[in-house]
């Protein structure tokens, strides 16, 4: 087996409306498809007998990144612990062209920036700048400023 390409990174959220504000009207997100799922199918895949998602396909500005925003209507659970560091947690990261402007456009609307763009000093990415911020349900999501030339 090979895995050929990422199709799409999802994201469940406790309010899908919400979400998709976040992702579109802030982060710049296109909404490419929005749906309510009921099919036997997707009972089988989640395990969840007689389930009812609200489900919205987001996509990056290139049209190469998708993100998937599931609601579980009919079977919703409380959080886990977002930190970072625990197992089983993930985020998404998004590449941007100015870091210190989006952050700023980005607090101006309130949204929780985890430290200010801290530069990449190390490694295969040093030069670059990057950020960790929290989406609505708490989702860590991470913005990328390529190093210059890189």
């Amino acid at each position: 087996m090979k895995v050929e390409a990422l199709y799409h990174v999802g994201f469940t959220v406790s309010d899908i409306d919400r979400s998709i504000e976040f992702y579109r009207d802030v982060l710049g997100l296109s909404l490419h498809r929005r749906q309510t799922g009921t099919a036997e199918y997707l009972s089988t895949v989640t395990g969840f007998q007689d389930v009812r998602l609200e489900i919205a396909l987001l996509k990056t500005p290139d049209g190469n990144g998708m993100l998937e925003l599931l609601q579980y209507v009919s079977h919703p659970a409380l959080p886990n612990d977002r930190e970072t560091n625990r197992p089983g947690n993930a985020h998404v990261c998004f590449k941007v062209a100015d870091i210190r402007e989006a952050c700023a456009e980005l607090k101006r609307r309130g949204v929780r920036l985890i430290s200010e763009p801290a530069e990449v000093t190390a490694g295969v990415h040093k030069g670059a700048l990057a950020v960790y911020l929290r989406d609505p349900d708490d989702f860590t999501v991470e913005l990328f400023q390529p190093a210059p030339g890189g």
